[in-house]
């Protein structure tokens, strides 16, 4: 279902696709034209954006957020981030791009559905969780990689994974870097609910339609409510984000960066001083 003029404040988004698969729902589908949908730092700044547009789009009740086909979105593209190593403004751009994109899904007083098929990673794993209700294939994939590569878990991890998860599990996925499935993250309280591949679309469409068709003032001051929790820990949020792109220019984020893009092990400095 379309509307041209209703369209046209979504005209300068090159990156996203929307489309309404009820009347009063968006869908915003990530469209990527790289390997498991990750990000072009375009895509990266549409979706810290996207959102007050979405806030002031009054056609708009409820918002789908979804990869195209059977991806979520591989977070980003390690080819253009390392130049953040190098690059003050580039770094200062990204990083004010995270910051946007996680307050605008916590800020907007829309309910916001993922519907989360493949991998979800560094920045599409934030829209995954960010989103009031998360709906995953039992297959997709899950993993925070920043340790991995040498930086502070800072996207959006910070901010959500305790509170979702408890701090034990918290510690363990985002320090070890480890991956889970969509059914192991259900049964730890990472998203709402995994179901079969084949049924996540269609479960991401009748909830947003009933956020639609629902109360809105009622909808709306729940999540806002709610959101409180989440907003408690914006501090601890701001500071690994931080420190996160601190780490991005020093020898960890270097060395992180380049042994994932060269495919071999990494080899950490171990004589430098530790940031804390």
């Amino acid at each position: 279902m379309s509307d041209p003029a209703i369209f046209d404040r979504y005209a300068r988004y090159t990156s996203l696709k929307f489309d309404r698969p009820h009347p009063r729902v968006m869908r915003v589908t990530f469209n990527s034209p790289l390997k498991m949908g990750a990000m072009t730092p375009d895509m990266h700044r549409e979706v810290s954006e996207v959102w007050k547009d979405l806030e002031a789009d009054d056609t708009v009740n409820a918002i789908i957020i979804t990869g195209d086909g059977k991806t979520f979105s591989a977070g980003g593209d390690l080819n253009h981030e390392i130049k953040l190593v190098t690059d003050y403004e580039m770094r200062m751009q990204a990083m004010r791009e995270a910051r946007s994109l996680v307050y605008g899904m916590i800020n907007c007083p829309k309910p916001i559905v993922s519907g989360i098929r493949g991998w979800a990673v560094g920045a599409g794993i934030a829209c995954a969780l960010l989103a009031d209700v998360s709906i995953a294939s039992k297959d997709a994939k899950f993993m925070d990689g920043h340790t991995k590569i040498g930086v502070t878990a800072g996207d959006h991890a910070v901010i959500i994974w305790p509170l979702l998860v408890g701090m034990a599990k918290a510690k363990y996925y985002l320090m070890c870097c480890e991956q889970l499935d969509g059914a192991e993250a259900e049964r730890l309280g990472l998203v709402s609910l995994a179901l079969d591949d084949d049924k996540v679309e269609a479960e991401t469409i009748r909830v947003a339609s009933k956020f639609a068709d629902g109360a809105q003032g009622a909808l709306r001051w729940t999540k806002h409510c709610l959101n409180n929790w989440i907003r408690m820990a914006g501090p601890s949020f701001d500071a690994s984000l931080a420190m996160e792109f601190i780490g991005f220019a020093g020898p960890e984020g270097k060395e992180g960066m380049e042994a994932f893009l060269g495919k071999r092990p990494t080899q950490f400095p171990q004589d430098t001083v530790a940031g804390l």
